[in-house]
């Protein structure tokens, strides 16, 4: 009696409360939020987040502006301890090798029948540049590093070696497979632990300065998956094959299953880039703008749908999406506000069963997770780290009745029970209180004819705890939380600050501990105004996430 007495005077009590919190600043708008924990809707890989490492070297200029530095697979600076700590604090981050240049590197190993030189400036070459070459010593160096990261490494292969430019940019012929075959041959003879092939950059329907039709990639795609068979043939693990590492043209990603048939392309991958050029001074509009960031759904929408009719048996994932094309936006993709978009896209696909999201890039151009130069993370970093640690596979629905900026995702949280909410506010002025309910207590059918029959008390004391579990009302229950914010107020800041500390590195040279806030359950959840928050919610009876 004595419980039911103070949640009583805790429900009265609740509007003056929240008036006296936020009567001085801005507007406040009281949101429901229904999470469906009984099925998943998609699942995602349990290493969902991506990071990509490309080709593109100092040369590579947009804009009067050139952001690359040595951030080349060719010359990336392994050394560095805080690049190794900052893959590190994943344990276990999924890395994509590969990008535009892709289709023009050579291989430096077998009966090479070119010279072996890096990318340079070469007019008249496909984006400017001339063929490069790896060699095996830094392939050796590469998974040296990868395997004291722990990295899981994804490889792009050359699909262009061999044909001939027919015009229009687009390349036919068969696909020569010789130096392909020796380099793949090099690394299993060296038991590099791949995780997947992937086969060419950007050829996929009009593709980008060079394309090739699906029915030839098709054909190509059944000459490498006999190739991975048979030089893989004595492995304990086969890696996946991954393609077309492009932009999604239906008619062409329909075609390219039909042709290569049931079980060669393991994996489906397409490349997005929403937001447009990175020059374009309304960045900022766009990703604070819900109703653009919505246009993206379709993309996901519609190859879950090609695969579903035409190739079943692939999964699929974001091979690369850096948001802003052509280095991404210089002051904007390295900043705070680039963070709104950043996980309203890992939220929106991974309803789309994408399995993998890879972030263009892990460092270089503006919108490297990393600092080029220092390797400190940039606030995006702390979004994918965050989102690694906490969203698990499950995803699960989550529907609000509220403003369009208030975007609302959830999923199992990983390596626990309960949930995780994820909460982003777009809008610069409101301030969201967020009521969380359970469709456990709200739509089954039979549950809302025995609601029917209950006391009025005896109905919101159970809507109270549904989402609980419907543990003891008289135990303390705590909910985390992990809210993040610009410094200063500014969305433009390089520094996000989590919890009301700025994420810095450490005075020993460590990426800073990512500490949680525990909240009473009691305590009303807010979101204010242009921040992120992700809510551990333990306790949550989701069926889904058993």
């Amino acid at each position: 009696m004595e419980f039911r007495l103070s949640l009583v005077l805790f429900l009265v009590s609740l509007p003056a409360i929240l008036a006296q919190d936020f009567g001085k600043t801005n507007n406040v708008e009281n949101v429901k939020v229904v999470v469906n924990g009984i099925l998943a809707v998609a699942r995602v890989d349990n290493n969902f987040v991506c990071a990509t490492i490309d080709w593109w070297n100092h040369e590579k200029c947009d804009y009067g502006q050139c952001p690359w530095g040595n951030a080349s697979a060719l010359n990336l600076n392994l050394s560095h301890p805080l690049l190794a700590k900052s893959i590190q604090a994943f344990n276990q981050l999924r890395i994509r090798i590969g990008g535009s240049l892709e289709d023009q590197l050579l291989y430096d190993v077998g009966n090479l029948k070119y010279p072996c030189h890096p990318f340079r400036k070469m007019k008249g070459g496909l984006f400017g540049f001339s063929r490069g070459c790896l060699t095996m010593s830094r392939w050796d160096e590469l998974n040296q590093f990868f395997s004291k990261t722990r990295s899981i490494v994804t490889f792009s292969l050359n699909a262009l070696l061999g044909r001939h430019h027919k015009g229009g940019g687009v390349w036919v012929g068969d696909w020569d497979s010789s130096n392909a075959y020796d380099f793949i041959k090099y690394t299993v003879s060296k038991r590099y632990q791949i995780d997947s092939w992937e086969f060419g950059n950007e050829l996929s329907g009009s593709g980008v300065e060079a394309s090739v039709g699906a029915g030839q990639y098709g054909r190509d795609l059944i000459k490498l998956k006999r190739i991975i068979n048979h030089l893989y043939n004595e492995s304990v693990a086969k890696p996946a094959l991954m393609a077309p590492g492009g932009f999604f043209d239906q008619s062409w990603f329909a075609r390219l299953l039909q042709v290569s048939g049931s079980g060669t392309v393991d994996i489906i991958s397409q490349h997005l880039y929403n937001l447009g050029a990175g020059v374009d001074p309304m960045l900022v509009k766009k990703i604070l703008d819900p109703h653009y960031l919505d246009r993206a759904y379709g993309s996901f929408h519609d190859l879950e749908q090609t695969v579903k009719k035409n190739g079943p048996w692939a999964s699929i994932w974001v091979g690369e999406s850096g948001g802003a094309y052509n280095s991404g936006g210089r002051n904007v993709s390295d900043t705070y506000v680039n963070s709104f978009w950043y996980l309203d896209q890992l939220g929106m696909s991974a309803k789309y069963n994408t399995r993998v999201y890879c972030r263009q890039s892990l460092v270089g151009g503006n919108y490297g997770l990393l600092n080029r130069t220092s390797f400190v993370p940039n606030p995006d970093y702390y979004s994918a780290l965050l989102w690694h640690r906490l969203m698990g596979r499950g995803v699960l629905s989550a529907d609000n009745n509220g403003s369009a900026d208030l975007r609302t995702y959830a999923h199992c949280t990983r390596g626990r029970a309960g949930i995780t909410l994820l909460l982003i506010n777009l809008s610069n002025e409101t301030n969201f209180i967020v009521n969380i309910e359970n469709v456990l207590d709200t739509d089954l059918g039979a549950q809302a004819r025995n609601v029917s029959k209950e006391s009025n008390f005896k109905r919101s004391l159970k809507r109270t705890v549904s989402w609980v579990g419907r543990k003891a009302l008289d135990e303390a229950i705590y909910r985390e939380e992990y809210h993040l914010t610009p410094k200063d107020g500014d969305v433009k800041s390089k520094t996000m600050v989590h919890n009301g500390a700025p994420l810095e590195i450490t005075k020993d040279g460590n990426i800073p501990e990512l500490e949680p806030s525990r909240v009473d359950m009691k305590a009303p959840l807010r979101i204010s105004p242009l921040s992120i928050k992700f809510v551990v919610l333990p306790f949550f009876d989701a069926q889904a996430c058993l």
